[in-house]
């Protein structure tokens, strides 16, 4: 009798003991996250601080000091002197238009391979995935000499097109792995019910894909926004410039505007950065749906 309660007694202490180390161990996770969160959001905070600020106050004043008499009108002449207007028209049209255009030729290839039987799609996957290998700046001089023979030199397709073909393969990439779990049962119906294979793509595989496609078009969306080397290097007309190159238009020889510029940095995250927050579950979901099978 002694004996058994000298147990349950030990049981229970370990029990204790397991569930304070539990506890400790949460302790300890969530003060990491809440650090690592505070890292992430400081630079938001210096940058919307730097953007209500003069020169004086931006080269004599603390990093996250609070601006004594706060610039807002430094956001009117980002919109207004500095021609953002048209630059963040250019930064939505070409971003989608890449992005449609790069989710859409991506399911196609990957409807194909993982779909259809046909001899070279090993061969046909293996080349789209050489493209993650290859450095960005490596083709900036190629594509140069081949937008210039084609006469496409200063055009949004240019930029377009260049988006499109350096995210097909990581677009690929994330949708295959969701195309291999995708039921064969449904399209055997389809098919036999005399669904053609147009059909079969647009009306039953691509609306089951819709968590994986918005996964792989906000991962898009969020480069072609942010890309500044493509568009700085194929664009010279201020009409078809972006958000990230119109930016210079504050920088001047003798005088630069800070404020303004902090303005039009604000300006040009705060969309990207909305979507982000609204759209980060799609983001895992889509990620996670394709990693099991079953």
């Amino acid at each position: 009798m002694q004996t058994e309660i000298q147990s349950k007694t030990n049981t229970s202490a370990a029990k204790t003991n397991v569930s304070l180390l539990q506890r400790i161990a949460k302790i300890f996770l969530y003060l990491t996250l809440i650090i690592v969160a505070i890292v992430q959001v400081l630079p938001l905070i210096w940058l919307f601080l730097f953007s209500l600020k003069n020169n004086q106050e931006v080269f004599n004043s603390p990093p996250l000091s609070i601006p004594t008499d706060p610039k807002w009108d430094n956001y009117i002449r980002a919109w207004t002197e500095g021609n953002i207007g048209q630059y963040f028209f250019n930064s939505v049209f070409i971003t989608a238009s890449a992005v449609i255009l790069t989710v859409l030729l991506a399911s196609l290839v990957t409807f194909a391979i993982t779909r259809m039987n046909w001899k070279l799609n090993k061969l046909v996957l293996g080349l789209f995935m050489v493209g993650l290998m290859i450095p960005v700046h490596s083709t900036l001089i190629p594509l140069f000499n081949f937008f210039i023979n084609i006469n496409l030199m200063d055009h949004p397709l240019a930029i377009i097109l260049t988006y499109t073909a350096f995210n097909l393969p990581i677009t690929i990439m994330i949708l295959l792995g969701f195309y291999y779990t995708l039921p064969r049962e449904l399209e055997e119906a389809a098919i036999m019910d005399g669904c053609s294979i147009h059909r079969l793509f647009f009306r039953i595989v691509l609306p089951m894909t819709a968590p994986v496609v918005a996964t792989t078009a906000i991962i898009n969306m969020i480069y072609n926004w942010n890309e500044f080397v493509f568009v700085n290097t194929f664009i010279s007309s201020d009409k078809y410039k972006t958000l990230t190159v119109g930016i210079q238009n504050f920088i001047g020889q003798y005088q630069t505007d800070w404020g303004a510029i902090g303005a039009t940095l604000m300006i040009s995250i705060l969309p990207i950065l909305i979507a982000f927050v609204i759209l980060s579950n799609r983001i895992v979901e889509g990620i996670t749906s394709g990693s099991v099978k079953g």
